[in-house]
């Protein structure tokens, strides 16, 4: 039997420093999102990362949670999981969190009990980084280790220029800007940033970011001087990817920018850097610095062409396996 299985991120269980500092505690202590982790960085972790952030984070996530469906995260990925099965009706399709709950562990031990010998695996990140796909895997192989009966395995590569992924990309943005009463002057292409030195080390995500813009940008005709790249989510005082998302922001709004839409091509469901980070934090920033609306793109979430797209990404891998 051939199962599908979903690795996403991860998300807090509550929006409560009591629920964040674990989540908080397992994501930074991940060697593939910060790397080289000595004595010192364990100490900084500890004696004054966990201490502080997880009350800011909570109050974040008290903004963006939904008093009947929860974590946005979740529940996207609950609708994708559901909408999945009725592309592979034959096929048990499940979700595992590489934070938090239910953890990808559990998720892979309960489908090999049941009779999985055959799994495809589908991280739910479209451009590769070590920090993302690789972690995902590294979860899922971890998982496997615990198994005495492993079943054969196949992980979807990057779907950063996929054709599905991109004709979803401009179904979600088309739909988000039919619904606007205003026409934004200049579209903002965000993508979750990377320390640059990961980069420099050799990991792709940065070109496969520029694809999947390419992409965007072409399908929707966008005219060159009307969009811009950029980089959010920065975390600690290294060097990040530039430019970032803020300070482009800052620089539309004080050259008379007024409306500005930002696309979020890199998240596949709504969570606390697009719903919170953007739509508050950012929107803010704009504000300040002059500009008047900003809006804040819906993530691929559960729209019907998105779903179609990942279930047309599982039978391209998946041949011989699913129908």
């Amino acid at each position: 039997m051939t199962g599908i299985l979903l690795v996403q991120l991860g998300t807090p269980d509550a929006p409560t420093p009591e629920a964040l500092k674990p989540y908080l505690r397992q994501f930074l202590s991940d060697p593939r999102v910060i790397e080289n982790q000595g004595l010192r960085w364990k100490l900084v972790l500890h004696a004054f990362i966990l201490r502080t952030r997880p009350r800011e984070s909570a109050a974040k996530y008290a903004r963006i949670w939904d008093p009947a469906t929860g974590s946005p995260l979740m529940h996207y990925t609950k609708r994708q999981t559901e909408l999945l099965k009725e592309h592979f009706p034959a096929e048990p399709v499940r979700f595992g969190m590489m934070v938090g709950n239910p953890p990808v562990r559990k998720t892979v031990s309960e489908m090999v009990a049941a009779g999985v010998d055959r799994l495809i695996a589908f991280p739910m990140f479209p451009q590769y980084s070590a920090t993302t796909t690789a972690s995902a895997t590294d979860a899922l192989f971890g998982a496997l280790m615990r198994e005495r009966r492993v079943p054969a395995v196949r992980v979807v590569p990057p779907y950063y220029d996929h054709p599905a992924y991109l004709d979803a990309l401009e179904a979600v943005t088309q739909d988000d800007l039919a619904g606007l009463s205003w026409e934004p002057e200049h579209f903002v292409i965000s993508f979750h940033g990377l320390p640059q030195e990961y980069a420099k080390k050799g990991d792709p995500y940065p070109a496969q970011v520029v694809r999947t813009t390419q992409g965007l940008v072409k399908r929707m005709g966008w005219p060159r001087e009307r969009w811009t790249q950029t980089y959010q989510s920065r975390f600690g005082r290294k060097e990040w990817l530039k430019p970032y998302t803020d300070d482009v922001l800052v620089r539309l709004a004080r050259r008379g920018v007024k409306r500005v839409f930002v696309a979020l091509p890199g998240f596949t469901a709504d969570c606390l850097e697009t719903l919170d980070e953007i739509g508050h934090e950012s929107r803010e920033v704009f504000r300040r610095a002059g500009g008047e609306r900003l809006h804040n793109g819906r993530c691929l979430n559960d729209h019907p062409r998105w779903i179609e797209a990942m279930a047309r990404i599982i039978r391209d891998e998946g041949r011989g396996w699913v129908s």
